[in-house]
């Protein structure tokens, strides 16, 4: 049997990486490393994150190929942590074209370059027929030539520097050819145009990604940055990384929830915002569970901690947009990888055009076709498609995150624009999930109160919600002691002994399993039924309200063109059919086991496969094998199990069902833009690819049509942000 290797997963921080194209350049490069499994560079946070074969590279290996490209191995620093605008860049000297090493992008520098370029290239335009007339032209090039370096210096090293590592085909390397090429056949403000409209086209990318930077910059500013620790001397105030599960801190009016907690004394309205998108306050009081990243604002909060910081909820969220763009789309890997095989094609095929139609088409002239080849070079360039999309995926990412939408990665906006069908759970995802104890019905003798104590006794070790009301309708101390032999039977209910008596308490599948006698089945709502040493003792209906906003999210994912809604449960039958028939779902399966729901997904999936995807929509504990089977799997995040939401793909920060039609719409939206980008540029290109050839493009067309083309996609991307 063949052994598979140990694979390694390492996260760096990268030093002056500011563009899609330096991600570019850096996996093209690991790529070529022997042992590297996969790598993943996310431009937004400068993170590399690479997975190798630790026997056959090592970790060295890889950040030398980094440093080698002309980056840094800076020291790893969550985004999140480095929202203050500290430079963590200033180590890397060198310049990559892309204002590398510099940290935050310098507009004014930038802008007065490109303004002293244009004044220059206007005198000299103005002025040619008068420079030209000095003699051999030397006065055109004391214009041009200082216009040409200013505004292509960068250009011109990066593509220098890059051919000396063996990076040869790519952007910097399209420009050189083509304006030295310009230069050469004496088209001296065609050779300044192409590098000043690229500086320009360039100067718009790099806001255009500082822009996106920034709203992620700003999401994550809701990382709590201290937290008021009660101690025996008084309130000491530290990081959230010290405190403890058990600890109690303060949170006052205005501050921000440091970490997830019980509130134990005090009640106020909370701003929860940040983490759900819902902008109106919550209502928070004693024994109700507060989250971090919400900020408190009117009373004062004493809070008994129950999760360390790096477990709570703020954490989970600012790791999983930090890290969503390392899953890529399959559009952006088909992207990447056509623009790094793109390049040596044109820059062929331009050297074709340069030196055959000169040999073999009669009247020919070389400076023509050599023009024409030129020409083909300008328009070629592969940046606003290289630049635009993953821009596309990271503001779709983006957005969502803004309403309390977390996508796990970009390849999951384009699995929900593909949704036709979905499977909702019922208990806490449709439904409140707050039940209430609403009737009591004993039998054969036995009275209210003690089958309430019974009740609440039998279900003292459970965490279900049915388990929880039952015991809040009590509201009395329970012996424990008295409890044993507590065994709790799957989908059906709990058998224990209590004061030596044998007690089930279940659904009616659990009466039917016992053999025991009783003649209520079928009752509205839910249920849970009690025999007491198999004398059937009555019945306790529980009631769980539908959520308010459930019933509009099942319309809107019918405009959004889903063809099926469906509800999978494990309650009764009876139950599953009157919250179905509210709901207006297409179909339900009642009386689930967690396994049921399994098979219900894999027979959805088998029935769509051919027309979209299947999406499934839970919470509990038990919905985390189901949330993994579909092809895209959404957890409520507000109240969900940790197990639901580190399996699921998408994460719903409010428990709202409407959210799930939203994250469709956002997927639609981001995967249209995509395609919109990738139609347009190629087009475009196509066709002032065919003019060039044919002699009816210039250079100052090819150049207006690349940089438009670039800056059109580029913004293009930035609408999803909205």
């Amino acid at each position: 049997m063949t052994q598979v290797p140990a694979l390694k997963t390492q996260r760096l921080q990268v030093g002056g990486m500011d563009c899609t194209s330096c991600a570019v350049k850096i996996e093209g490069s690991l790529e070529q490393l022997a042992g590297v499994a996969e790598i993943s560079v996310v431009v937004a946070t400068g993170r590399l994150i690479v997975t190798y074969d630790p026997a056959r590279v090592s970790e060295a290996d890889i950040k030398e190929r980094v440093i080698a490209l002309g980056y840094t191995i800076v020291e790893e620093k969550s985004l999140a942590n480095d929202h203050s605008g500290h430079d963590h860049n200033s180590s890397h000297e060198e310049d990559d074209g892309h204002n590398h090493g510099g940290g935050e992008f310098n507009l004014k520098r930038e802008g007065l370059l490109v303004g002293v370029v244009m004044t220059l290239f206007v005198i000299g335009s103005i002025f040619e027929k008068q420079l030209n007339a000095t003699p051999s032209s030397i006065g055109t090039y004391l214009v041009f030539i200082p216009a040409y370096l200013l505004s292509g210096w960068t250009v011109l090293t990066t593509a220098g520097r890059n051919i000396l590592r063996g990076q040869v085909f790519d952007e910097n390397f399209l420009m050189t050819i083509a304006t030295v090429g310009a230069i050469a056949i004496k088209q001296l403000p065609e050779a300044v145009g192409v590098m000043l409209f690229f500086k320009v086209g360039e100067l718009f990318q790099e806001l255009a990604v500082s822009r996106s930077r920034r709203s992620i910059s700003a999401l994550l500013e809701i990382r709590p940055d201290a937290a008021n620790l009660k101690t025996a001397n008084g309130i000491e105030v530290v990081s959230p990384e010290r405190i403890q599960v058990g600890d109690t801190i303060i949170v006052k009016p205005g501050e921000k929830v440091p970490l997830d907690g019980e509130i134990v004394d005090g009640n106020s309205q909370v701003d929860t915002s940040a983490l759900t998108g819902e902008s109106v306050p919550r209502t928070v009081n004693v024994g109700e569970t507060v989250l971090a990243g919400t900020i408190n604002q009117t009373g004062v909060l004493t809070v008994t901690v129950t999760k360390l910081f790096g477990e709570s909820s703020i954490s989970r969220i600012l790791d999983l947009v930090e890290n969503a763009s390392a899953k890529k789309a399959e559009t952006e890997k088909f992207i990447t990888k056509f623009a790094r095989r793109y390049t040596p094609i044109v820059v062929i095929l331009s050297l074709l055009i340069a030196l055959i139609p000169p040999l073999v088409i009669p009247g020919a002239t070389r400076a023509e076709w050599v023009y024409r080849a030129l020409v083909l070079l300008v328009i070629s360039c592969p940046c606003g498609l290289v630049i635009s999309i993953p821009l596309g995926y990271f503001g779709g990412i983006g957005g969502a995150a803004k309403r309390g939408i977390l996508v796990k990665g970009a390849t999951f906006l384009d699995t929900l624009a593909g949704v036709k069908a979905i499977a909702f759970d019922k208990t806490g995802t449709l439904t409140q999930g707050v039940f209430k104890v609403t009737e009591i019905v004993p039998h054969n003798g036995f009275k209210q109160d003690e089958l309430l104590r019974i009740a609440a006794e039998a279900e003292a070790n459970s965490n279900h919600p049915i388990a929880k009301s039952i015991r809040t309708a009590y509201n009395r101390p329970i012996n424990e002691s008295s409890i044993s032999n507590y065994t709790e039977i799957a989908a059906h209910g709990i058998e224990a002994t209590i004061e030596g008596k044998l007690v089930l308490a279940g659904n009616d599948r659990l009466m039917h399993r016992k053999n025991i006698a009783h003649d209520t089945c079928d009752v509205e709502g839910t249920v849970v039924h009690l025999a007491i040493d198999r004398v059937y003792a009555g019945y306790i209906i529980i009631a769980d309200e539908i959520k308010e906003d459930a019933v509009q999210a099942i319309r809107d994912l019918k405009a959004a063109g889903v063809e099926r809604v469906m509800m999978l449960t494990g309650d009764s039958q009876a139950v599953a059919a009157r919250i179905a028939k509210t709901l207006g779902v297409d179909t339900f399966a009642a009386e689930l086991l967690p396994e049921d729901k399994v098979a219900a997904i894999e027979k959805l999936l088998g029935e769509f496969h051919k027309k979209g995807k299947v999406a499934f929509v839970g919470d509990g504990i038990n919905d985390a094998p189901v949330i993994a089977r579909a092809d895209v799997g959404i957890a409520m995040g507000g109240l969900g199990s940790d197990a639901a939401i580190e399996t699921a793909d998408i994460v719903l920060m409010t428990d709202a069902p409407s959210k799930v039609a939203e994250a469709i719409q956002v997927g639609k939206k981001t995967h249209a833009i995509v395609l919109q980008n990738i139609i347009f540029a190629l087009t475009i290109k196509v066709i002032f690819i065919g003019l060039g050839l044919l002699g009816l493009a210039t250079m100052w067309e090819a150049v207006f049509a690349d940089v438009g083309v670039a800056l059109a996609a580029i913004f293009n991307a930035t609408r999803v942000l909205k």
